[in-house]
């Protein structure tokens, strides 16, 4: 099983609409039983909280579930279990190398390393933009979906 952990700051914002994302990706490529998705954030302070009011409402804009989704922290363990482990922006890429103890695996990465853009996905919890993040993160995963049938389907 292909694992992947999306992560940010606080996990109410972008790592769960990435997770969203990606698992709507996952599920119309028909992949449900060779990928799993999850999400998690470098900091403690909405463990248990569902995702943002803003990421829950644009993602039901384009029809993709929220349904179940609730904050956690990242766990030195979770560098075992993920086969990919993503942060969303510079900052989140220096906490999770940090928290898993491991600064040059290649399974840790950035987020729009694999697009054009090549820069942090935006915080909406300060930026307000839901849409701008919600298209960065469409791209970003339709690019790590063809990134992992590439190295691992």
């Amino acid at each position: 099983m292909i694992r992947v952990l999306f992560v940010c700051l606080g996990n109410i914002c972008r790592s769960p609409m990435a997770e969203a994302v990606m698992r709507d990706l996952v599920e119309k490529n028909h992949l449900r039983d060779k990928i799993e998705v999850d999400s998690a954030a470098t900091s403690s302070w909405h463990i248990g909280e569902p995702p943002h009011r803003g990421t829950q409402d644009k993602l039901r804009e384009y029809g993709i579930s929220t349904t179940g989704m609730e904050g956690r922290q990242l766990q030195k363990t979770d560098f075992e279990s993920f086969t990919y482990i993503i942060g969303m922006d510079e900052s989140n890429i220096h906490n999770i190398r940090t928290i898993l103890s491991d600064p040059h695996s290649p399974k840790i990465f950035h987020f729009l390393d694999l697009t054009q853009y090549r820069k942090d996905v935006p915080d909406p919890y300060y930026t307000d933009d839901f849409q701008e993040t919600y298209d960065l993160v469409q791209e970003g995963c339709q690019a790590l979906l063809e990134k992992i049938k590439q190295e691992q389907l």
